[in-house]
């Protein structure tokens, strides 16, 4: 039995998707890869991302899905998939990980959570929009340029009732950001939002 849709908007979700290894950086440091799997599934299954911030080892999304249409889980397979596409193997691989075809890039599971009401949908893209500062890595949502923050600040505050469908590549996540400085990061996250 499916559940009824988000009384926010039609089928809002909040998703925390990881790496295997959380000591990994691989989610910058192969940004262009991870945009690009992006683009590719927003082409062949549409969904909207409300927000998004990517952090070293994790990241954190809302999105709306088409009326109608609960298959998140294809879209972050799809999306896991095609960017594990552009990595070699993880080393750190089970010999079960191996038989099955795995890379060993991302953990198996991801956190999903349905949106109920537009205080949880605002709250829920705070949290997204926050993940870098409780991580640790900035100290203002604005400073961290892997995030939706900025292009949430210019726009609406909600986006209840509009129709879902693929965002602007460049407004998800910009291409023109200053490169991170992976000798800057700390090596144990902060207790937040991601651990």
């Amino acid at each position: 039995m499916r559940d009824s849709p988000s009384s926010h908007g039609p089928n809002s979700y909040f998703f925390t998707l990881r790496l295997a290894r959380r000591d990994d950086d691989a989610l910058l440091r192969h940004i262009t890869a991870l945009r690009q799997a992006m683009r590719e599934t927003l082409a062949r299954k549409p969904f909207r991302i409300d927000a998004i911030a990517i952090l070293p080892d994790v990241l954190h999304t809302v999105w709306t899905l088409p009326p109608d249409d609960t298959d998140y889980g294809n879209r972050i397979g799809m999306w896991k998939g095609r960017f594990s596409r552009h990595l070699p193997p993880a080393p750190h691989r089970s010999l079960r990980q191996i038989k099955r075809g795995e890379k060993g890039i991302w953990q198996r599971r991801f956190w999903e959570h349905r949106i109920r009401d537009p205080a949880d949908f605002e709250r829920h893209c705070s949290l997204v929009h926050l993940s870098p500062v409780h991580a640790g890595y900035c100290d203002r949502p604005e400073a961290w340029p892997y995030s939706s923050y900025r292009r949430a600040c210019s726009g609406p505050a909600s986006s209840q009732g509009a129709k879902a469908g693929p965002l602007e590549e460049d407004a998800v996540l910009d291409d023109d950001v200053t490169p991170l400085n992976h000798a800057a990061l700390p090596v144990t996250p902060l207790n937040g939002l991601h651990s």
